[in-house]
Protein backbone atom coordinates (compact mmCIF):
# COMPACT_ATOMS: atom_id res chain seq x y z
CA UNK A 1 0.00 0.00 0.00
CA UNK A 2 2.66 2.19 0.83
CA UNK A 3 4.45 1.71 -2.38
CA UNK A 4 1.52 2.46 -4.05
CA UNK A 5 0.84 5.69 -2.57
CA UNK A 6 4.66 6.56 -3.14
CA UNK A 7 3.83 5.55 -6.83
CA UNK A 8 0.77 7.74 -7.16
CA UNK A 9 2.85 10.98 -5.85
CA UNK A 10 5.16 10.61 -8.40
CA UNK A 11 2.43 10.24 -11.22
CA UNK A 12 1.02 12.55 -10.10
CA UNK A 13 4.34 15.21 -10.00
CA UNK A 14 5.16 14.27 -13.03
CA UNK A 15 1.76 14.88 -15.38
CA UNK A 16 1.31 18.67 -13.46
CA UNK A 17 5.01 19.26 -14.48
CA UNK A 18 6.12 19.67 -10.92
CA UNK A 19 9.20 17.50 -10.32
CA UNK A 20 12.21 19.29 -10.56
CA UNK A 21 15.01 19.12 -13.56
CA UNK A 22 18.68 18.54 -12.86
CA UNK A 23 20.79 21.12 -13.46
CA UNK A 24 23.52 20.39 -16.61
CA UNK A 25 25.93 22.28 -17.63
CA UNK A 26 25.02 24.68 -20.09
CA UNK A 27 24.71 24.29 -24.12
CA UNK A 28 27.69 24.35 -25.80
CA UNK A 29 29.49 24.74 -22.58
CA UNK A 30 29.37 28.71 -23.52
CA UNK A 31 29.53 29.75 -19.83
CA UNK A 32 26.80 31.78 -18.56
CA UNK A 33 27.98 36.32 -17.27
CA UNK A 34 27.03 39.11 -15.46
CA UNK A 35 28.24 41.99 -15.71
CA UNK A 36 27.11 44.78 -13.71
CA UNK A 37 28.34 49.17 -13.84
CA UNK A 38 27.38 51.62 -11.26
CA UNK A 39 26.92 55.26 -12.60
CA UNK A 40 26.70 57.09 -9.33
CA UNK A 41 23.85 55.90 -7.98
CA UNK A 42 22.39 54.14 -11.07
CA UNK A 43 23.25 50.90 -12.81
CA UNK A 44 23.39 48.85 -16.18
CA UNK A 45 23.28 44.70 -15.57
CA UNK A 46 24.55 42.58 -18.86
CA UNK A 47 23.39 38.35 -18.49
CA UNK A 48 24.97 36.39 -21.30
CA UNK A 49 26.13 33.20 -22.31
CA UNK A 50 29.68 33.77 -23.83
CA UNK A 51 30.99 31.37 -26.46
CA UNK A 52 34.41 31.04 -28.08
CA UNK A 53 36.04 31.31 -31.19
CA UNK A 54 37.41 27.70 -30.73
CA UNK A 55 34.66 25.45 -31.68
CA UNK A 56 33.65 22.34 -29.51
CA UNK A 57 35.64 20.03 -31.86
CA UNK A 58 38.91 22.34 -31.31
CA UNK A 59 38.52 24.09 -34.52
CA UNK A 60 40.52 27.17 -34.32
CA UNK A 61 37.56 29.81 -36.37
CA UNK A 62 39.47 32.83 -35.88
CA UNK A 63 38.38 34.37 -39.22
CA UNK A 64 35.10 32.88 -39.41
CA UNK A 65 33.16 34.18 -36.98
CA UNK A 66 32.13 37.27 -38.72
CA UNK A 67 29.68 36.74 -42.32
CA UNK A 68 30.09 33.00 -41.29
CA UNK A 69 29.06 32.36 -37.91
CA UNK A 70 27.47 35.05 -37.02
CA UNK A 71 25.89 36.66 -40.46
CA UNK A 72 25.94 40.12 -41.68
CA UNK A 73 22.43 41.53 -41.91
CA UNK A 74 19.33 39.54 -40.56
CA UNK A 75 19.71 36.07 -40.58
CA UNK A 76 17.30 32.94 -42.22
CA UNK A 77 15.01 30.99 -39.25
CA UNK A 78 14.17 27.88 -39.27
CA UNK A 79 12.64 27.29 -35.74
CA UNK A 80 10.42 29.42 -34.09
CA UNK A 81 8.33 32.16 -35.59
CA UNK A 82 10.45 34.87 -37.05
CA UNK A 83 11.42 34.10 -40.33
CA UNK A 84 14.27 36.54 -40.66
CA UNK A 85 16.20 37.22 -36.98
CA UNK A 86 18.65 39.08 -35.96
CA UNK A 87 21.75 37.80 -33.52
CA UNK A 88 21.10 37.04 -29.98
CA UNK A 89 24.63 38.57 -28.68
CA UNK A 90 25.78 35.44 -27.53
CA UNK A 91 24.70 31.99 -26.97
CA UNK A 92 21.90 30.06 -25.77
CA UNK A 93 18.83 31.69 -24.16
CA UNK A 94 18.60 35.79 -25.09
CA UNK A 95 20.75 38.21 -23.82
CA UNK A 96 19.47 40.62 -21.78
CA UNK A 97 20.36 43.90 -20.27
CA UNK A 98 19.38 45.95 -17.31
CA UNK A 99 19.10 49.36 -16.84
CA UNK A 100 17.78 50.41 -13.06
CA UNK A 101 16.90 53.99 -13.93
CA UNK A 102 15.85 55.61 -16.97
CA UNK A 103 18.54 56.17 -19.52
CA UNK A 104 19.70 57.12 -22.92
CA UNK A 105 21.73 55.21 -25.47
CA UNK A 106 23.13 56.80 -27.76
CA UNK A 107 21.32 59.68 -27.15
CA UNK A 108 17.83 57.90 -27.52
CA UNK A 109 15.70 57.44 -23.93
CA UNK A 110 15.09 54.34 -22.77
CA UNK A 111 12.82 53.14 -19.81
CA UNK A 112 14.07 51.28 -16.68
CA UNK A 113 13.99 47.78 -16.88
CA UNK A 114 14.99 44.84 -18.40
CA UNK A 115 15.36 43.96 -22.10
CA UNK A 116 16.35 41.22 -24.70
CA UNK A 117 19.34 42.48 -26.18
CA UNK A 118 19.68 41.44 -30.09
CA UNK A 119 21.98 42.80 -32.94
CA UNK A 120 22.43 43.33 -36.52
CA UNK A 121 25.82 42.87 -37.83
CA UNK A 122 27.34 44.82 -40.39
CA UNK A 123 30.99 45.22 -42.33
CA UNK A 124 31.20 48.89 -40.50
CA UNK A 125 27.77 49.65 -38.45
CA UNK A 126 25.91 47.46 -36.15
CA UNK A 127 22.06 47.56 -35.23
CA UNK A 128 21.64 47.63 -31.31
CA UNK A 129 18.30 45.90 -31.08
CA UNK A 130 16.48 46.48 -27.23
CA UNK A 131 13.43 44.30 -27.14
CA UNK A 132 10.73 44.47 -24.90
CA UNK A 133 10.97 40.77 -24.88
CA UNK A 134 13.52 39.64 -22.36
CA UNK A 135 12.15 35.91 -21.98
CA UNK A 136 12.58 33.97 -24.87
CA UNK A 137 15.91 31.47 -25.88
CA UNK A 138 17.81 33.64 -28.16
CA UNK A 139 16.10 34.78 -30.92
CA UNK A 140 13.90 32.70 -33.06
CA UNK A 141 10.80 34.05 -31.70
CA UNK A 142 12.05 37.82 -32.26
CA UNK A 143 9.27 40.21 -33.22
CA UNK A 144 10.02 43.68 -34.51
CA UNK A 145 6.82 45.28 -32.89
CA UNK A 146 8.17 44.23 -29.43
CA UNK A 147 11.50 46.43 -30.23
CA UNK A 148 11.39 49.32 -27.55
CA UNK A 149 14.60 51.03 -29.21
CA UNK A 150 16.98 50.96 -32.08
CA UNK A 151 20.27 52.44 -32.32
CA UNK A 152 22.43 52.22 -35.04
CA UNK A 153 26.82 52.39 -33.73
CA UNK A 154 30.22 52.04 -35.42
CA UNK A 155 32.33 48.94 -35.18
CA UNK A 156 36.08 48.93 -34.45
CA UNK A 157 39.17 47.34 -34.07
CA UNK A 158 39.95 44.84 -30.13
CA UNK A 159 42.62 43.26 -28.96
CA UNK A 160 41.96 39.15 -29.71
CA UNK A 161 39.42 37.69 -27.52
CA UNK A 162 38.79 34.55 -27.86
CA UNK A 163 35.46 34.26 -25.41
CA UNK A 164 32.85 36.79 -25.97
CA UNK A 165 32.65 39.45 -23.30
CA UNK A 166 30.64 42.61 -22.56
CA UNK A 167 32.87 44.78 -20.89
CA UNK A 168 32.58 48.22 -19.63
CA UNK A 169 34.98 50.46 -21.51
CA UNK A 170 34.42 53.79 -20.42
CA UNK A 171 33.11 55.06 -16.66
CA UNK A 172 32.26 59.03 -16.40
CA UNK A 173 30.47 60.09 -13.70
CA UNK A 174 27.36 60.40 -15.83
CA UNK A 175 27.62 57.87 -18.33
CA UNK A 176 29.54 54.86 -19.26
CA UNK A 177 30.42 52.51 -22.64
CA UNK A 178 29.66 49.13 -23.01
CA UNK A 179 31.27 46.88 -25.73
CA UNK A 180 30.27 43.60 -27.03
CA UNK A 181 34.07 42.18 -27.87
CA UNK A 182 34.56 39.06 -29.45
CA UNK A 183 37.30 37.92 -31.82
CA UNK A 184 39.08 41.13 -33.10
CA UNK A 185 35.70 43.48 -33.15
CA UNK A 186 34.49 45.93 -30.93
CA UNK A 187 31.00 47.02 -31.00
CA UNK A 188 30.47 50.21 -28.31
CA UNK A 189 27.67 51.98 -27.34
CA UNK A 190 27.04 54.92 -25.06
CA UNK A 191 25.01 54.42 -21.96
CA UNK A 192 23.95 57.76 -19.92
CA UNK A 193 21.86 58.32 -17.08
CA UNK A 194 20.49 62.12 -15.95
CA UNK A 195 22.87 61.39 -12.91
CA UNK A 196 21.99 64.95 -10.56
CA UNK A 197 18.05 64.33 -10.87
CA UNK A 198 18.37 60.53 -9.85
CA UNK A 199 20.17 61.86 -6.94
CA UNK A 200 17.72 64.71 -6.29
CA UNK A 201 14.89 62.36 -6.24
CA UNK A 202 16.31 60.29 -3.89
CA UNK A 203 17.52 63.45 -1.63
CA UNK A 204 13.57 64.19 -1.68
CA UNK A 205 12.41 60.87 -0.41
CA UNK A 206 15.38 60.58 1.97
CA UNK A 207 14.61 63.93 3.59
CA UNK A 208 10.73 63.39 4.28
CA UNK A 209 12.39 60.53 6.55
CA UNK A 210 14.45 59.87 9.16
CA UNK A 211 17.03 61.50 7.40
CA UNK A 212 15.62 65.12 7.28
CA UNK A 213 15.70 65.62 10.79
CA UNK A 214 19.52 66.81 10.68
CA UNK A 215 20.64 70.36 9.10
CA UNK A 216 23.62 68.43 7.99
CA UNK A 217 21.53 66.66 5.34
CA UNK A 218 19.58 69.84 4.13
CA UNK A 219 22.67 71.62 3.63
CA UNK A 220 24.36 68.70 1.80
CA UNK A 221 21.39 68.42 -0.81
CA UNK A 222 21.33 71.84 -1.29
CA UNK A 223 25.12 72.27 -1.72
CA UNK A 224 25.08 69.44 -3.96
CA UNK A 225 22.65 71.10 -6.22
CA UNK A 226 25.26 74.78 -6.15
CA UNK A 227 28.09 72.68 -7.30
CA UNK A 228 26.35 71.59 -9.92
CA UNK A 229 24.22 74.24 -10.75
CA UNK A 230 21.12 72.28 -10.69
CA UNK A 231 17.22 72.63 -9.25
CA UNK A 232 18.42 75.99 -7.58
CA UNK A 233 14.90 76.57 -6.67
CA UNK A 234 14.48 73.59 -5.04
CA UNK A 235 17.86 74.05 -3.28
CA UNK A 236 17.16 77.21 -2.04
CA UNK A 237 14.24 76.12 -0.22
CA UNK A 238 16.41 73.49 1.17
CA UNK A 239 19.30 75.62 2.70
CA UNK A 240 16.24 77.53 3.96
CA UNK A 241 15.28 74.69 5.98
CA UNK A 242 18.77 74.10 7.19
CA UNK A 243 18.65 77.13 9.03
CA UNK A 244 15.34 77.77 9.96
CA UNK A 245 13.76 74.26 10.98
CA UNK A 246 12.11 74.03 13.64
CA UNK A 247 14.52 72.32 16.66
CA UNK A 248 17.03 71.51 13.64
CA UNK A 249 17.89 74.56 11.71
CA UNK A 250 21.06 75.93 12.39
CA UNK A 251 22.04 79.60 11.78
CA UNK A 252 26.41 78.72 10.73
CA UNK A 253 29.11 80.04 8.52
CA UNK A 254 28.32 76.41 6.76
CA UNK A 255 24.36 76.96 6.15
CA UNK A 256 24.50 80.89 5.78
CA UNK A 257 27.18 80.37 3.20
CA UNK A 258 25.45 77.38 1.36
CA UNK A 259 22.32 79.78 0.87
CA UNK A 260 24.38 82.78 -0.10
CA UNK A 261 26.63 80.63 -2.82
CA UNK A 262 22.98 79.64 -4.12
CA UNK A 263 21.22 83.41 -4.13
CA UNK A 264 24.58 84.28 -6.04
CA UNK A 265 23.90 81.59 -8.73
CA UNK A 266 20.23 83.03 -9.11
CA UNK A 267 21.88 86.22 -9.98
CA UNK A 268 20.91 87.44 -6.43
CA UNK A 269 23.59 89.35 -5.47
CA UNK A 270 23.03 91.93 -3.27
CA UNK A 271 21.28 89.16 -0.97
CA UNK A 272 24.28 87.05 -1.08
CA UNK A 273 26.51 89.76 -0.36
CA UNK A 274 24.69 90.34 2.54
CA UNK A 275 24.32 87.42 3.77
CA UNK A 276 27.99 86.09 3.17
CA UNK A 277 28.86 89.16 5.26
CA UNK A 278 26.55 88.16 7.93
CA UNK A 279 28.58 84.76 7.87
CA UNK A 280 31.86 85.86 7.88
CA UNK A 281 31.06 87.92 11.30
CA UNK A 282 29.00 85.04 13.46
CA UNK A 283 31.04 84.63 16.59
CA UNK A 284 31.58 80.81 15.17
CA UNK A 285 33.26 81.69 11.76
CA UNK A 286 36.66 79.88 12.39
CA UNK A 287 39.49 81.81 11.04
CA UNK A 288 40.12 78.98 8.79
CA UNK A 289 36.26 79.04 7.95
CA UNK A 290 36.91 82.95 6.58
CA UNK A 291 40.51 81.53 4.98
CA UNK A 292 39.23 79.04 2.42
CA UNK A 293 36.22 81.75 1.77
CA UNK A 294 38.70 83.76 0.03
CA UNK A 295 40.71 81.27 -1.22
CA UNK A 296 37.09 80.09 -2.94
CA UNK A 297 36.49 84.10 -4.38
CA UNK A 298 40.28 83.72 -5.85
CA UNK A 299 39.06 80.55 -7.83
CA UNK A 300 36.19 82.32 -8.25
CA UNK A 301 37.75 85.69 -9.91
CA UNK A 302 36.68 87.87 -7.56
CA UNK A 303 40.48 88.83 -6.27
CA UNK A 304 38.96 92.30 -4.71
CA UNK A 305 36.61 90.32 -2.77
CA UNK A 306 39.13 87.98 -1.37
CA UNK A 307 41.38 90.78 -0.36
CA UNK A 308 39.14 92.25 1.41
CA UNK A 309 38.07 88.40 2.99
CA UNK A 310 41.81 87.99 3.83
CA UNK A 311 42.28 91.38 5.55
CA UNK A 312 39.10 90.96 7.70
CA UNK A 313 40.60 87.47 8.65
CA UNK A 314 44.03 89.27 9.68
CA UNK A 315 42.03 91.65 11.47
CA UNK A 316 39.68 89.18 13.20
CA UNK A 317 42.51 86.76 14.46
CA UNK A 318 45.76 88.72 15.25
CA UNK A 319 47.79 86.28 16.82
CA UNK A 320 47.37 84.31 14.22
CA UNK A 321 50.94 84.80 11.95
CA UNK A 322 50.74 82.05 9.39
CA UNK A 323 47.26 81.72 8.05
CA UNK A 324 46.13 84.65 7.94
CA UNK A 325 49.70 85.83 6.46
CA UNK A 326 49.40 83.55 3.53
CA UNK A 327 45.70 84.28 3.05
CA UNK A 328 47.09 88.33 2.67
CA UNK A 329 50.34 86.94 0.49
CA UNK A 330 47.45 84.94 -1.73
CA UNK A 331 45.02 88.27 -2.24
CA UNK A 332 48.02 90.30 -2.88
CA UNK A 333 49.02 88.14 -5.54
CA UNK A 334 45.95 88.04 -7.06
CA UNK A 335 45.53 91.48 -7.43
CA UNK A 336 49.07 91.37 -9.07
CA UNK A 337 50.86 93.27 -6.21
CA UNK A 338 53.72 91.43 -6.35
CA UNK A 339 55.78 93.28 -3.82
CA UNK A 340 53.51 93.29 -0.89
CA UNK A 341 52.39 89.46 -1.62
CA UNK A 342 56.26 89.04 -1.29
CA UNK A 343 56.33 90.76 1.82
CA UNK A 344 53.28 88.47 3.68
CA UNK A 345 54.66 84.97 2.48
CA UNK A 346 57.93 85.82 3.85
CA UNK A 347 56.09 86.47 7.22
CA UNK A 348 54.38 83.27 6.87
CA UNK A 349 57.31 82.15 6.61
CA UNK A 350 58.40 82.32 9.56
CA UNK A 351 56.09 80.98 11.20
CA UNK A 352 55.53 78.14 9.24
CA UNK A 353 55.88 74.13 10.17
CA UNK A 354 59.59 73.36 9.10
CA UNK A 355 59.06 71.22 6.44
CA UNK A 356 56.67 74.52 4.46
CA UNK A 357 59.34 77.46 5.23
CA UNK A 358 61.55 76.89 2.28
CA UNK A 359 58.53 76.77 0.20
CA UNK A 360 56.97 80.39 0.71
CA UNK A 361 60.25 81.55 1.13
CA UNK A 362 60.46 80.27 -2.59
CA UNK A 363 57.15 81.87 -3.42
CA UNK A 364 58.23 85.31 -2.25
CA UNK A 365 62.15 85.40 -3.72
CA UNK A 366 59.86 84.35 -6.91
CA UNK A 367 57.56 87.62 -6.59
CA UNK A 368 60.18 89.43 -5.90
CA UNK A 369 62.28 89.05 -8.31
CA UNK A 370 65.13 87.57 -6.89
CA UNK A 371 64.80 84.17 -8.73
Amino acid sequence: MKNTLLLLCFLFLLINGNAQSLQMPPSGDNQKCIVIQYVGPAWVKVTYNSPDVTAPNGEDRRGQIWGELVPYGMADNSFGTAKKIPWRAGANENTTIEFSHDAKIEGKTIKAGKYGLHMIPGKEQWTIIFSNNSSSWGSYYYDEKEDALRVMVETGKSDFHNWLTFSFIDRMPDHTVLALQWEDISVPFNISFDVNKIYVDQFREDLRGETGFNWLNWNSAANFCLERSFNLEEALEWANTAITAPYIGKRNFTTLKTKAGILAALEREEEANSLMDSALRLPSATMSDIHFYGRELIAAGKPEMALEVFTYNRERFPDDNFTTFVGLARGYEAIGDKKRASKFFLKASENAPDDQKEYYISIAKSLSGEE
